[in-house]
């Protein structure tokens, strides 16, 4: 072989070699040098008081949660407040968050470990940390999670456990890392950001349930808050079962609500003939409940809320001098708790609220449900006819034989003489 044939022969193999390459990393993906270390922190250095929105968005899905006067509310439920733990606990978390391991991977594997945007078909969550502007401060795909293996087969099936995610800074594969974090709590769903805090009745004196059919209405009340409670103007046979009662002694002590109703209208809810729940408490609190039509297992609630609290305090008819400034601060104390609880509770009757059956079902008993049942009395058994005895055959009685009349003697067929 010539020497120029043979080195023709070596280019061609270098450049047969080269594409075949090309090819190859076009198809697997290249992979690239990480830009990160192990141990530092993912998202770099920011002030996370800084954060002033917060954007996640999951396929077609975008939740906003926005910080305005010093409170963070949800846009998409009309302002409501937001769970401020919930949201500082996630600023807090992507701020600590430290990387794992960096994760080398070509653009074309991005997609076996979720690493793409979201949208229609899918991909990662985006979760964005934005400024009072709406500047991005930070910007965090999270892709698949990882799973540990505990090498050991289970009946149940299984054995494997998620024990961190797949995550990349921004569009930039050489961002892509493994964190000891699942982040499982980032979802655009409105009604997981809400703050649940809710209206608490206590001590309550009387329950009144005003239905639409008036006659399943019912009200009952006690003296005291350890008294027994008495069905209010109660008709002639009508008894209240002590133990059925027993489920609204404490109605909504501690209510809580599914989501909120944006935008319905009270027809489309039942709002617009509601039932109405009435209730007063001794420390002179009143509360009035709307709830419409059940649907999906909730129902539609909306509240108001007043108090008549006592400025001042009573004395006691046999109250001590030295008593009475102790009194006094108590009383004080006991007031300002009310009221705050006043003013909170009045910020609720801004919304209608979605409210689980089990919350208000003890309400929703209609009067005959709260009545004991009438006992039946036994009926008086009618005494018994005694069987008529068997009839008898009885021998005919024989005839005794007539007796001959004699005739009558002539002194006796003389007529008497004139």
């Amino acid at each position: 072989m010539k020497p120029k044939q043979l080195i023709l022969l070596i280019v061609l193999c270098v450049l047969v070699g080269a594409l075949g390459l090309y090819v190859r990393n076009q198809q697997q993906g290249v992979f690239k040098q990480s830009a990160l270390k192990m141990g530092q922190k993912l998202l770099g250095d920011f002030d996370p008081n800084s954060v002033a929105q917060l954007r996640i968005t999951a396929g077609s899905n975008v939740l906003g949660i926005l910080k305005t006067n010093d409170t963070w509310v949800v846009p998409q439920r009309d302002n409501y407040p937001a769970n401020f733990g919930s949201v500082s606990d996630l600023v807090q978390k992507l701020w600590k968050l430290k990387i794992t391991e960096p994760i080398k991977v070509g653009p074309s594997r991005l997609g076996a470990l979720n690493l793409v945007p979201p949208g229609k078909d899918g991909g990662g969550t985006l979760v964005e940390l934005l400024g009072t502007s709406g500047q991005v401060i930070r910007t965090l795909l999270v892709g698949k999670e990882h799973t540990h293996s505990s090498g050991e087969s289970s009946p149940f099936g299984g054995g494997d456990w998620p024990d961190g995610r797949y995550v990349m800074v921004g569009n930039d594969p050489k961002t892509a890392a493994l964190v000891n974090d699942t982040l499982s709590n980032l979802e655009p769903k409105p009604a997981e950001w809400l703050n649940k805090d809710f209206f608490k009745v206590e001590k309550a004196r009387s329950v009144a349930v005003a239905f639409p059919v008036a006659t399943n209405s019912w009200k009952l009340s006690r003296e005291t808050e350890s008294g027994e409670w008495k069905l209010a103007e109660a008709k002639p046979g009508e008894q209240l079962d002590t133990s059925k009662a027993s489920g609204v002694a404490n109605p909504l002590n501690s209510p809580n609500f599914a989501d909120l109703s944006i935008g319905a209208k009270p027809e489309q809810l039942g709002l617009d003939k509601p039932t109405v729940v009435t209730i007063d408490t001794f420390d002179n609190f009143a509360y009035t409940i709307r709830m419409g039509q059940k649907t999906n297992d909730n129902f539609p609630l909306s509240m108001t809320v007043a108090a008549q609290l006592p400025k001042e305090r009573t004395p006691g008819k046999d109250e001590k001098p030295e008593d009475k400034d102790k009194l006094d601060k108590e009383f004080k104390e006991k007031q300002k708790k009310l009221e705050e609880k006043l003013n909170q509770e009045k910020s609720y009757e801004k919304w209608v609220y979605l409210v689980s059956t089990w919350t208000v079902d003890p309400l929703l008993k209609e009067r005959s449900q709260l009545l004991a049942e009438k006992k039946e009395e036994p009926k008086k058994e009618e005494p018994k006819q005694k069987p008529a005895p068997p009839a008898t055959t009885q021998a005919p009685k024989k005839e005794e034989p007539k007796k001959e009349e004699k005739p009558p003697s002539s002194a006796q067929a003389k007529p008497p003489s004139p």
